[in-house]
């Protein structure tokens, strides 16, 4: 018996990873794996869908090689979002498309290569990398909506109480789960609309679309790709691990935490939803927020699950130099090479 209670919420943990272990004994793969998106998507919570709203094309800029569109979408009655979508020039006939979603930061500007105030960045990318200008450098169609609390999505009682509040992930979470939702269920449900609008331009080959995210984003391209078969690939950068080892083992920002999610799986086990479809796993060495052993533990136990599915080509792996950043050596060109091969 203790006081602190380290032990008692150890017991706690155990006690939930064992039920896991008892449930999956006795079903097959695939009902497990059906048990749990139905699980997952009822935890995370369901929103509205909107039908009535038109996109809306709010700026068109000539790049260097690719145009960028910037355009309104809506995935839930009374609420709207900017998306960036970049086009490659000189393209001819429907190309793949990719989902790009990002991390905590201000907002999508921050992964096409802008600053906060919407002018270009000339200087150092930071840890996000400008990783949607890599993918339509390579030929893809990318989408990178402003995902909800970050950037000029954050919440104007926020920025009353600080006008310099990083996000307002905070508010917008004890919000929702008093409520029975949930932050990341609003943010897939954006993904979801942002999926959609990417498969209805003219430039993008409807069944070759993929996700890539990054941290926070890579979370939503978890979620949003097990739910839902349209996407075709995925890139997980900077969150692949388990939850004992990064967000039950320091503070991590509320938005990460499902209430009730830990009784039915471990992070890897939801990561594996995705199986059979293609899935890369990128992670820093050096990553403090996402440690690279619980990585390593994270990918051996989704490696079994591809291997269970009799596709373990599906998967691939990559240990970065760097920390908790985007890297993308073998990430872009593998999303790029997949998402090309997914119709033939």
């Amino acid at each position: 018996m203790t006081w602190s209670g380290d032990e008692w919420l150890e017991g706690l943990y155990r006690q939930a990873v064992d039920r896991h272990a008892d449930k999956s004994a006795a079903e097959t793969l695939e009902e497990r794996q059906a048990r749990l998106r139905d699980t997952l998507r009822g935890l995370i919570g369901q929103f509205k869908p909107n039908s009535d709203h038109t996109p809306r094309l709010l700026e068109r800029v000539e790049c260097d090689g690719y145009v960028r569109e910037r355009v309104e979408l809506s995935a839930t009655p009374g609420l709207t979002f900017p998306a960036y979508v970049l086009i490659p020039n000189g393209a001819s006939g429907p190309l793949p498309g990719t989902l790009a979603l990002h991390g905590h930061g201000y907002g999508s500007r921050e992964i096409v290569g802008l600053k906060p105030d919407g002018a270009t960045d000339e200087g150092s990318p930071g840890c996000h990398a400008h990783f949607a200008i890599q993918l339509v450098k390579r030929g893809l169609v990318v989408i990178a909506p402003d995902v909800m609390g970050y950037g000029e999505r954050r919440l104007r009682s926020d920025l009353e109480q600080d006008g310099n509040a990083p996000n307002s992930c905070y508010t917008l979470s004890t919000h929702l789960m008093m409520l029975g939702k949930t932050l990341t269920g609003l943010r897939v449900a954006e993904a979801w609309t942002a999926l959609s609008y990417l498969q209805g331009r003219p430039e993008v080959e409807d069944d070759q679309i993929g996700a890539m995210g990054f941290s926070g984003g890579a979370l939503i391209a978890h979620a949003a790709a097990a739910l839902d078969e349209r996407i075709r690939a995925v890139v997980l950068s900077g969150f692949t691990n388990t939850f004992k080892d990064s967000i039950l083992a320091m503070r991590h920002c509320v938005d990460n935490y499902t209430p009730g999610l830990l009784r039915h799986a471990e992070l890897p086990e939801l990561i594996g939803l995705i199986a059979p479809r293609p899935l890369f796993l990128e992670s820093g060495q050096g990553d403090r927020l996402f440690p690279v052993h619980g990585f390593r533990q994270a990918a051996s136990c989704i490696e079994e699950i591809y291997a269970a599915y009799g596709a373990p080509d599906k998967l691939g792996v990559d240990i970065v130099p760097g920390g908790h950043e985007v890297n993308g050596r073998m990430a872009y060109d593998w999303l790029k090479s997949t998402l090309s091969q997914a119709s033939q």
